[in-house]
């Protein structure tokens, strides 16, 4: 793996993302398990946030205490995405949240953006894009050109995954090569269709319960 490629290894996130992938899961518990797996990679890769400090005051008085320095930005990638927003926005509340709509097309597995809330210039320090999968890479890709063509730096673009293929990966690295990722578990292989093997399935469809009979 890249250094700039983090692969959480904590054994309740690992735990968490075997309850994911289990079939029987329902979409409560698997809304549940994103939520929690994403605080896991929001505290991650945040760690190095820039602080700066202040003077307040206790029932017994004074102390030094430290806020976080720079604005976030939170850029989820409809639909799936949404299922991390909350668990960020609980470590950032002031948060901005820039929606980004691009789904892949099933023939070509190319990415289509039929969505954008960003404003017309930048107003944040950071972004932390939000994809629970990234599968053959092109949809993260397409969201990290809107997002730089918006005008942030990749240096100030952080990848926050549950799961990738490496096929996936690769391709991100190889475009963004100065991009950091946090990913929660990675798996060897796509089917045909563009899937990751094991996998989880189809995420939007599992956190929302719309799966077809």
């Amino acid at each position: 793996m890249s250094d700039k490629t983090h692969v959480l290894t904590h054994p309740v996130v690992r735990a968490r993302l075997s309850k994911l992938r289990q079939l029987s899961t329902n979409s409560k518990e698997f809304r549940e398990g994103i939520h929690d797996i994403s605080i896991f990679l929001g505290i991650e890769a945040s760690k190095d946030l820039e602080e700066e400090e202040f003077t307040g005051q206790t029932p017994i008085g004074t102390f030094t205490g430290t806020a976080v320095k720079p604005n976030i930005g939170l850029a989820p990638i409809l639909r799936a995405g949404l299922g991390m927003t909350d668990a960020l926005l609980n470590l950032f509340p002031a948060a901005q949240v820039f929606h980004l709509g691009i789904f892949r097309e099933k023939v070509t597995l190319q990415p289509v953006e039929y969505y954008s809330k960003l404003p017309s210039n930048t107003t944040v320090d950071i972004v932390y894009l939000l994809d629970p999968l990234i599968a053959t890479g092109g949809t993260a890709s397409a969201a990290l050109q809107m997002l730089v063509d918006w005008g942030m730096p990749v240096s100030r673009i952080k990848l926050l995954c549950v799961l990738a293929s490496h096929t996936g990966l690769n391709r991100v690295r190889s475009e963004f090569p100065e991009l950091e990722i946090w990913v929660s578990g990675v798996d060897p292989e796509l089917t045909d269709n563009g899937l990751i093997a094991p996998g989880l399935g189809d995420t939007g469809d599992r956190l929302f319960n719309t799966l077809k009979e």
